[in-house]
Order: structure tokens, then sequence, then C-alpha cells
């Protein structure tokens, strides 16, 4: 089966001396753990790695973003291999090409519960942007009837709350991620918890998982921070924290911007709130035993990260492999334990619980305009619109409740005067 390898890519240029061909390297930084694609019998997709390569020595690309891409062309990769097509297969029967045939097992996937809705559209677009580059550079027949292009309306709002459609090209192969219309969408559509299963799901944490993921995840709930964040913490991020005067809180310093600098999404800089006991807890556990064990391990560049895997190596660097299984454990020992709430419990959601809990709070002591910086701050929101979906988020749950709790009593004091005619 098809898998995703990661190398240090060091940049060369091709030069001929003396009628021989000779690779000089380029004054360049390599791009490390550059994820690349190795079909079963060892061979390796060429045109999909050098796509990869294409993208990461792009300044419009993140790397992130480029291993997202292959992680979704790789699952092309081994279904490609278990139905024994090539990728290049486009015969002129139309239910027979490859990516008609992956698009139906997509949406199979998708009906049949074993896929989001939103995973299947994002990895469908991944596949077509591949292709695309791949017959933009000639390294598949632009003469192949591979889809039909289209044009659709994307309407879009701006600050001042009005509309204007944006015409985009798209194909005929796409996958829309269907939503409900009305509902309230927090960050990447992800709900919070409560706060009873946020102290569950620790407690579980605490007894069944590892000292790195149960500390990662109190991290997500009391700081909002993003797993690849968390992942990025430096030791001597916890020693720069900044006191909050007054408060039983400090701030750690996070993005491009901050020494030494946290990886954050859309590379924003600023400050976190962080519980004084929490940052305890992580400086202690920074001068543990089990942690400087896993130090002795890693690379020069790594040697400050505050969570390493066994073997030293960043958390990060593996695309979050070992945190995902790690997870897929603690789901599976909370199905066992009959711990409902972890059901479809992403990492991610400790976000949501925290901005959620955050602004709850924040609503009772200061005014609405007040509270909406003070979230937006705390969860480096690049503007306000994201920040306010969580007022309406929290009222619109609270009305909900309201409406719920009232037809119940109405209804049941129907359905009692039935039972005594």
């Amino acid at each position: 089966m098809a898998s995703l390898e990661h190398i240090d890519y060091r940049p060369h240029r091709a030069e001929i001396s003396y009628d021989s061909l000779q690779w000089a390297p380029l004054k360049r930084p390599p791009i490390r753990n550059l994820p690349q694609i190795i079909w079963e019998d060892n061979s390796t997709w060429t045109e999909a790695n050098l796509w990869a390569l294409n993208q990461a020595e792009s300044s419009k690309r993140d790397l992130k973003t480029v291993r997202s891409n292959m992680s979704h062309l790789l699952a092309y990769a081994k279904w490609l291999e278990a139905e024994s097509i090539t990728w290049w297969h486009f015969p002129e029967r139309e239910s027979e090409r490859c990516l008609v045939r992956f698009r139906g097992a997509l949406i199979t996937a998708r009906n049949s519960g074993e896929l989001a809705p939103s995973t299947v559209s994002q990895r469908m677009a991944a596949v077509i942007r591949f292709y695309k580059w791949a017959k933009s550079r000639r390294l598949i027949s632009p003469e192949w009837p591979m889809w039909e292009q289209r044009l659709v309306g994307v309407k879009i709002t701006n600050s001042f709350g009005l509309e204007h459609t944006m015409r985009v090209a798209s194909t005929d192969l796409a996958i829309p991620n269907r939503k409900v219309a009305g509902a309230i969408q927090l960050e990447d559509g992800l709900l919070p918890v409560t706060v009873s299963a946020m102290s569950e799901i620790l407690t579980l944490a605490d007894s069944c998982s590892t000292a790195e993921l149960s500390l990662m995840l109190r991290v997500g709930f009391f700081t909002g921070l993003r797993i690849g964040s968390i992942t990025d913490l430096k030791v001597q991020t916890l020693h720069n924290a900044t006191m909050v005067p007054g408060g039983g809180w400090k701030r750690l310093a996070v993005g491009p911007g901050a020494k030494p600098p946290i990886s954050t999404k859309f590379g924003v800089s600023g400050s976190v709130p962080i519980p004084n006991e929490l940052l305890e807890t992580l400086i202690a556990y920074s001068m543990s035993t089990r942690r400087l064990k896993r130090q002795v391990f890693s690379t020069q560049e790594d040697q400050d990260l505050l969570f390493l895997t066994r073997y030293g190596n960043s958390y990060n660097g593996d695309s979050s492999r070992a945190i995902n299984v790690e997870m897929s454990r603690l789901r599976a020992a909370g199905k066992k334990a009959g711990l409902h709430v972890l059901r479809g419990f992403h990492f991610h959601r400790t976000r949501a619980t925290f901005a959620t809990e955050l602004m709850r709070v924040a609503l009772e002591f200061m005014p609405v305009g007040d509270a909406i910086q003070f979230v937006r701050e705390a969860c480096l929101h690049r503007d306000e619109a994201t920040t306010m979906k969580y007022i309406k988020f929290i009222g619109a749950n609270k009305a909900m409740a309201d409406a719920a709790d009232a037809f119940s009593e109405a209804f049941m004091g129907l359905a009692r005067g039935r039972d005594n005619v």
C-alpha cells in the first residue's frame, strides 16, 4: 500500500562541467519534512512529489498546506492501488475514468459516515488541483477528457454587510460541502464541549493517555491554542511568560514575532492567557526526567521544544500522526468506559470550548464591545466576525434551550390532559 515519507530537501542546481552533470548546492534553506508519496512497489510517484516540491518552494504555500494536500493525494494513491488502475486512466467511457470513479467512492464513503462531508470536499479538491498543475506542466496530456470546466457564483459579504457575487472556475467533479441553512458555525465547524464533559475527558486522559497528550489537552482547553502552536511551544516560551497584574494567570507570546517564534495559523502574533497553575505544571514537566530523556535524542534545532516524541522528534514533524494515534486510543478508551462525550471528539474542540467559556464569562463582567475585543485578542482571531460567532452561538443555545423547555412543558401538559380524559 502506498505510504507517505518525509525527507529533508536541500536545493541544488544542475550544472554541466567538463561534459558531465554536476549538482551545485544553492544558498537556500533546506525544506524539512517535505512529504513524498511512495508506491507499494517502493517506486516514487514522481509527478505528485514534484507538485509537493513546487508548492513548498512557493512563498504562497505554507508547508502545513503542502502536507495536507499530500495526505489527500496519498488517500487517492491507496485507492488507485486497491482498484488496480493508473492515475492517467481516462478512457472514452466517462464512468470508467479514474477521477470519476474516485469521486463516486468518496461520495459513498461520505454517505456511509466513513468520511466527513468536509473531508470529502477537500480531498476531491486537492486531487483536482494536482491534475490541473500536472496539466499545466504538460506532465499529462491536455487532450485527455478529465472533466468539464464550469463557472459558479460565490457570494461574498464585506465588513459593512454588503454582498456581491464573484464568478470562479470549477469542474463537474467538485463535491460541494453542504451545510445546514442558518446553522451557526464556529471556527472550523467544530462545537465546544461542556465544562463537566471537559473534566471527564481530562480525567480519562490522565489515567489512560501519555503525559504529553494529557498536558496538550489542558493547554488546548485553558489557552485556546491550536495543536500546531502547542506542538511548537518552546521551554523558553514558558519562562518568558509575562505577569498580568492582579490576575491568577500570565500571558504567553506566540506567533512569528515572538521570541522564540511559535507557529500560529495565518502567522498571527500576539499573547494568549494561561493560568499560573498550568504554567507551573508545564515548567515542572519541562525539567522532568521523562522529557530530558527524550531531549537527548532530539536534534539541535528541536532541543528547546516542550513536547517531544519518545524518539526525540517534534510532534509537528510527523504531521501530528503521533497525536492522531493517541487521540484514537483516547476515544477508544472513552467508548470502553461508556464516556459518550468522546464520540466524535477532536483536539480542535478544546479551542472551541475555551473560546465559548471565555466569552460566556466575559459577557457577565464587561460590555459586549469589550468582551468581543478581549476574546478576539485571547484567541488571536484575525477579525471580529469570527469572535462574533461565539456570541451568536451562546445566545442561540440559550434561546433554543429555553424554547425546548417551554415546548416540553406545554407538550407534556397536553399529554397529561389527554391521559386524564
